[in-house]
Parts: structure tokens; C-alpha cells; sequence
């Protein structure tokens, strides 16, 4: 195909892409389902070419600025406080689960080896973080789960992924060992940590020497990738690498964005990730004829492969089900002994966060990269897509059905101390000291009395003023400068609330945006 037509397709997938997140609204569908549908309706077009998806550019393209948008956005306390279970998933879940779907497919099919059993079971055994995003936007969690659920996907596929490639390994050299494999994974995920918050550093020294604003947000678009491209290069975990970066530019972009930074880039940002998750979705639906293309014969499947993959699908669901249930009974006798403090997550709780599995891009790419040597290649494929479509369009559309009938409870020991009123309390009495200190004058006379009165409008300040223009324009920009350092006074204010634990991610970033609108105005105005 000739490049400007692959750019014309890649336009209409866009427009695609609008109509059915349109659809999915007006029929009030999970848009995570209505693309992948519709992805695979218009992959059947006539004379649609068919659509040859890259496994290494779907992952280098789509993964790093999807994971770091989780990442900057995950809350660093309740993540550490909760790193325990966070990793009970990330790495145990999937390490079982892949066990598990490893024996059932070595029950159907006893003559594959044991290692591409394990390739099969790396491969489906990570939720995705795109899936997860995607469904958690759309239900209340507590925020236990929340954090459980957020911290797993950003994770996990490092896990996946190193079991993926030592199993493919051991395939087509027919040699494993565990020690090995073992020492080489936590080697990936130190290494990935380095690499990550070098990268993070780099970001934060690098912004405070910046002074345009597009520079910034470009600066710290690159980073994702950035993390992820160095971090395979070095032969650790890129996916580890991106989060790591994530997190630490998440925790000090309260301190080295500007207002006007901040609002645009969180508008950039959230335009690119729609188009992004949309995009993966998309190109899901996308793959399907390329698979059936590789099949040949579509009753192939149903007369041979049918019954093992439904069974595999079933492993991967219960699966999970029996880690979380399992580890979750544990967690409360050891509590009942006095062994541990950690709280069990009780059996609505656990219910909600077994169903919400979804499997996604990290798996439909890591399936295409199989090699053209791997035994079962095709039911792989076919296995792989199946997990896809059933995790997303039945777990991913009935999950919030799930949540409401569950109805698991909030933990009370995970809501912080300050609530969001009395974060805002605290705020303003930061702006209003500012204000007080900035509005007398040497003998105590106020000098900015609209101020102390809710802040007058320009205009208001212009009309009551009597003197020449340039008097006129000084006074006005006093006054503004006065709201500025008052916003920065509420600013500093809620960084050092959160940074004490007292107050939430949530209520930050919802407590700034309002200081970084008020500050646009008064930037704004002042000029």
C-alpha cells in the first residue's frame, strides 16, 4: 500500500473511531467494547486492505504513554501502602496463572511441550493496564481496589513479559533453568527501577531550566518513551522503566509545572491517550480478519480448536478467581493470628476484583510475535484473541453491574485524614495570610482592600482608580500580583498537605486545577 493511502486509512480509522465512541455513549456501552465490534466489522469491508499490525511498534508505540498516564496519575502513599497486595497481583496472579493455564493446556494437548504451554500461559496471563483504564473510568471503586486494581496493570506486564520470553527461549533451544530465569527477572526489574528514575531525574532538572512552555510538555511527552527505549537497550524491563519515570514525574510536577504547563499539558495529554486507547481497541478489532487470513478455513476452528480454547479461556478466568479468594483467606488468618495488620479485602471486595481481568494489547502483540517455530502457533493466536474478546465484552461491559450488586465496602483506613472541604479550608487560610501580608502598606493602612473582599474584577479596580495611566496600570498590577502570591500561598499549602499524608491525590490535583485557572486569570489580566 503507498504511504498516503496508509495515511488516509489511518485518518478514517480516526473518524471511525469518533463515530462509534459516539455510539457507545447514546447506547451507553463500555467504548472499549463498541471499538473492538466495531474494529472487526469494518476489517470485513470490501475492499478494505487487511490490516498487518507489528507486535514490536504496537508495543514501543502504544505501551510507554499509556502506562506513564497511569503512572503520573497513580497516588504514591496509597501505592506503597498497598505495594504488598499491588505485587501479590502484578507477579503472583500472573505467575499462577500462567501455571495454571500451562497444565490445562498440557492436559489437551499432550504432545506441545511443556515451555510453549508456558509461552501460552505468559501470554494470557497479564491483564492489560489500556483494558483496565478503560473499564476503571467508568465504575466507583473503594479506594483500595482502586489503587489494587491501578498498581496491577502498571506492573504486571513486566512479569508477562519475562516469563513470555524465557518460555519462547526455552522452546527453540530446549533448555530452561529456573535459578536463571529467576536472578534474571529481578535483575530486569532493579535495572528498570534505575533506568526509570535516572530518566525522572533528568525530566526534573531539565524543566526547571526551561522556560517555554512548549518545550516542557513536549519535554515530558518524550520521557514514556524515552524510559522505554533506554531501558530496552540496556536490557531491563521497559515497561518497569516507563512507570518508574511515570511515578517520579507525577510526584514533582506539582513543583516544577507552571499553571499554564499544567493546564495544557493535561489537555494534551488527555486528547492523546483517547486517541491512543481508542486506537488499540480498534486495531484489536482490526486483527481479526489477519487471523482468520492465517487460519484459512474458519470451521478450523470450530472443529478443532474450539473446545480448547473455551477450556483455556475458562483457566484464565478461574484462575484468577482462586489466587484472589486464596490469598485473600490467608491474609485473614494470618490477621486472626496477630501475624500481620493488613486487612482482608472480604469476599465482595474479592469477588469485584476477580472479575476485573481484562486482557488486551499486551497480550493480542505478544501472541504476534510468537515465531513462525512455535508448536500451535495458529491455536495460540486464536486463543489469545478469544481471551481478548470475551475478558473485554463480557467481564469489561458487566463489571459495573458487578460493583453494584457487590457493593464492596470502603476502607476506612485507606481515606486520609483531611477530607476534600477540609483541604479547601486550609487552603484559603494560606491564600488569606498571603493576601494580609501583601495588602497594607509600611504604616499598616490597607492598600488592597478589594482583595480582602473577595477579590475585585480589573475593570472594578480601574474605575475606582484616580490617577495618570501608567499609575493606573502599576496599582492594577499590584493587585494581581497579590492574587498570585496568594495562589501560590494555597498552592505550596496543599504540596505540603499531601506530601504530610494528610490529604489525597484526588484532592490535590482537584484543589489545584481551581488555583491554576485562578492564576491564568491573573496572569491574564495583569498583562
Amino acid at each position: 500500500m503507498h504511504a498516503t493511502a496508509e495515511f488516509e486509512l489511518i485518518i478514517a480509522m480516526f473518524l471511525v473511531i469518533v463515530g462509534l465512541h459516539y455510539v457507545a455513549q447514546r447506547l451507553s456501552l463500555p467504548p472499549s467494547a463498541a471499538l473492538i465490534v466495531g474494529g472487526g466489522a469494518v476489517a470485513f469491508v470490501p475492499g478494505l486492505p487487511a490490516v498487518a499490525i507489528d507486535p514490536e511498534l504496537v508495543l514501543v508505540l502504544f505501551l510507554p504513554p499509556l502506562l506513564m498516564d497511569g503512572a503520573w496519575f497513580t497516588a504514591i502513599a496509597p501505592f506503597r501502602r498497598h505495594m504488598a497486595g499491588i505485587l501479590s497481583l502484578a507477579i503472583g496472579a500472573v505467575f499462577f496463572t500462567t501455571a495454571v493455564v500451562a497444565v490445562v493446556t498440557k492436559l489437551l494437548l499432550p504432545a506441545l511441550p511443556w515451555a510453549a504451554c508456558v509461552a501460552l500461559g505468559a501470554i494470557l496471563s497479564p491483564p492489560d493496564a489500556v483494558s483496565a483504564r478503560a473499564v476503571l473510568q467508568r465504575v466507583r471503586l473503594p479506594r483500595r481496589l482502586s489503587t489494587l486494581l491501578e498498581g496491577e496493570s502498571l506492573l504486571n506486564d513486566a512479569a508477562g513479559l519475562v516469563l513470555f520470553r524465557f518460555a519462547v527461549a526455552a522452546v527453540l533451544t530446549g533448555t530452561f533453568s529456573l535459578g536463571a530465569a529467576t536472578g534474571t527477572f529481578f535483575l530486569l526489574v532493579i535495572g528498570g527501577v534505575a533506568v526509570g528514575a535516572g530518566i525522572g531525574a533528568i525530566w526534573v532538572l531539565l524543566l526547571r531550566r526551561l522556560g517555554d512552555d512548549t518545550l516542557m510538555i513536549a519535554a515530558t511527552m518524550l520521557v514514556c518513551w524515552s524510559a522505554y527505549i533506554a531501558g530496552e537497550l540496556l536490557h531491563v524491563s521497559g515497561v518497569i522503566a516507563v512507570v518508574t519515570a511515570g511515578l517520579t514525574c507525577g510526584w514533582f510536577q506539582h513543583v516544577v509545572f507552571s499553571a499554564s504547563v499544567r493546564i495544557r499539558a493535561l489537555a494534551f495529554w488527555q486528547v492523546l491517550v483517547f486517541l491512543l486507547e481508542a486506537a488499540v481497541f480498534t486495531l484489536i478489532g482490526l486483527s481479526l480478519r489477519g487471523i482468520l487470513d492465517r487460519i484459512g478455513d474458519p470451521a478450523r476452528i470450530l472443529d478443532t480448536m474450539a473446545m480448547p480454547v473455551l477450556a483455556i479461556v475458562a483457566a484464565v478466568i478461574l484462575a484468577r478467581f482462586l489466587w484472589i479468594f486464596a490469598a485473600d483467606a490467608i491474609v485473614a488468618l494470618l490477621r486472626r493470628a496477630g501475624w500481620v495488620s493488613a486487612r482482608p479485602l472480604g469476599g465482595r471486595a474479592a469477588l469485584v476484583m476477580s472479575w476485573a481481568g481484562m486482557r488486551g494489547v499486551v497480550t493480542l502483540a505478544v501472541a504476534l510475535s510468537l515465531p513462525e517455530a512455535m508448536p500451535e502457533r495458529d491455536l495460540m493466536l486464536v486463543t489469545a484473541f478469544t481471551v481478548i474478546l470475551v475478558t473485554v465484552l463480557v467481564q469489561g461491559t458487566s463489571l459495573g453491574w458487578i460493583i453494584e450488586r457487590a457493593r464492596p465496602a470502603e476502607d476506612a483506613a485507606a481515606l486520609p485524614p483531611l477530607d476534600l472541604q477540609a483541604a479547601e479550608h486550609a487552603m484559603f487560610r494560606a491564600q488569606l495570610s498571603a493576601v494580609e501580608r501583601e495588602a497594607h502598606d509600611a504604616d499598616g493602612e490597607v492598600i488592597h482592600p478589594q482583595l480582602l473582599r473577595r477579590y475585585r474584577t480589573r475593570a472594578t479596580a480601574g474605575e475606582a482608580f484616580d490617577g495618570t495611566a501608567d499609575e493606573r496600570n502599576q496599582a492594577i498590577a499590584r493587585h494581581f500580583d497579590v492574587i498570585i502570591a496568594a495562589v501560590e500561598a494555597g498552592r505550596a499549602e496543599l504540596v505540603r498537605l499531601h506530601r504530610a499524608g494528610q490529604i489525597d491525590d484526588e484532592t490535590l490535583h482537584d484543589l489545584e486545577h481551581d488555583l491554576d485557572l485562578e492564576e491564568l486569570g491573573a496572569v491574564a489580566a495583569k498583562g
